[in-house]
């Protein structure tokens, strides 16, 4: 096992600078990473208290820092230690202001500015909380996206995941016994998306939420033949309706959210299309 401090410096929150930094290490096995986190690095007082911490624990550096003076004495500190110091964003920064004959803004944050975007995303995680679980189906037609499932098909964590990108999103669990209200089959604005999983993933992750709730573990509910006439009836559904469906067997949730931000781009576009002709 191969240990490794990171030290991550940003202007900002940093959470930029973490996704890379976690984007980056995937790719490897056998490290074990002590991370130092410093975000709102905006003064040299500051710098210079984590220079000394970088000095204790000698790493890779990786930073998001705008001010040149700053930069500079970072840059300088960590050639002195024989420490990599590596601007995460400049590679980008440098192609865009290429491309777009601009000098780039040193503005820190500017991403996390309070603008339209940001309250519209405000918006959509209130919607997305309020619309969880065929909660509020009265306003189902306010929804962008609304997914459509059987209980524990991750439902819940990639609505939660497309709201944070700014998709109001509702979802509905699949229930023979308990059939959703009519208004489901009627909806003409949001994008309806039928999620499935094996049968044999459903029944795995079923128990295991059963004993996590302490609960009986042998029920209709993790019955392999049952689970598999649930998966069909949803997926008859589906069918029946013409809805898009995505297989959650093996995805992620942001692989699954990534396919059901497309279809919805795709919707956008052909409806536009349509519109102009």
């Amino acid at each position: 096992m191969t240990r490794l401090h990171l030290h991550l410096l940003s202007d900002s929150t940093g959470e930029t600078l973490e996704n890379i930094a976690k984007a980056a290490l995937a790719q490897f096995d056998g490290v074990e990473t002590i991370r130092h986190f410093w975000p709102m690095v905006r003064s040299e007082g500051h710098l210079e208290r984590i220079l000394v911490e970088v000095a204790q624990n000698p790493g890779l550096v990786l930073y998001t820092l705008v001010n040149s003076d700053t930069r500079r004495k970072l840059e300088t500190r960590c050639r002195a230690l024989g420490l990599p110091a590596v601007p995460a964003l400049d590679p980008v920064i440098d192609a865009l202001s290429s491309l777009l004959g601009q000098e780039a803004k040193a503005r820190p944050g500017r991403q996390h500015t309070l603008d339209a975007a940001y309250f519209a995303r405000v918006d959509a995680i209130q919607f997305t909380i309020a619309h969880d679980d065929g909660v509020g189906w009265e306003n189902w037609e306010e929804a962008d996206i609304l997914l459509a499932g059987v209980s524990r098909c991750s439902k819940t964590p990639t609505a939660i995941y497309l709201a944070n990108r700014g998709y109001k999103t509702a979802n509905i669990p699949i229930v023979p016994a308990s059939p959703p209200p009519a208004l489901l089959y009627a909806l003409r604005n949001p994008l309806v998306v039928g999620l499935t999983t094996s049968a044999d993933r459903l029944v795995q992750v079923r128990r295991n939420r059963l004993l996590s709730l302490n609960q009986a573990p042998e029920t209709d509910y993790v019955d392999h033949e049952a689970v598999q006439r649930e998966v069909a009836f949803a997926r008859r559904i589906y069918a029946d309706n013409g809805w898009p469906v995505i297989d959650v067997t093996r995805r992620s949730i942001e692989e699954t959210a990534a396919a059901i931000i497309n279809l919805y781009n795709e919707r956008t576009s052909s409806m536009r299309e349509g519109g102009r002709t």
